[in-house]
């Protein structure tokens, strides 16, 4: 059975973890990373090799592996300075 749950919008993007629960009763982790809207929308799915002994575990490195993946590609926020009064 395959379970998304916990998406997460930062910016532009949409993280979404797919946790599937494997035959060996491990689990598998992925993550669909969806940008853009309408005809110009764009998903990126990773499927990940580890298997975990427990849902949680799955989702919580799906969830750090997209969050990493749109970190490596968002701008970086300038510095906010105090204000001379």
């Amino acid at each position: 059975m395959d379970i998304i749950q916990h998406s997460i919008a930062v910016g532009k993007y949409l993280v979404s973890p797919l946790i599937r629960h494997q035959d060996d009763g491990g689990y598998a982790a992925s993550v669909s990373i969806r940008s853009g809207h309408g005809s110009g929308m764009h998903d990126r799915v990773m499927r990940f090799t580890p298997r975990f002994a427990s849902h949680a575990a799955a989702l919580g490195y799906a969830i750090e592996q997209g969050l990493g993946w749109v970190r490596e590609r968002a701008p970086v926020a300038p510095l906010a300075l105090p204000c001379a009064a």
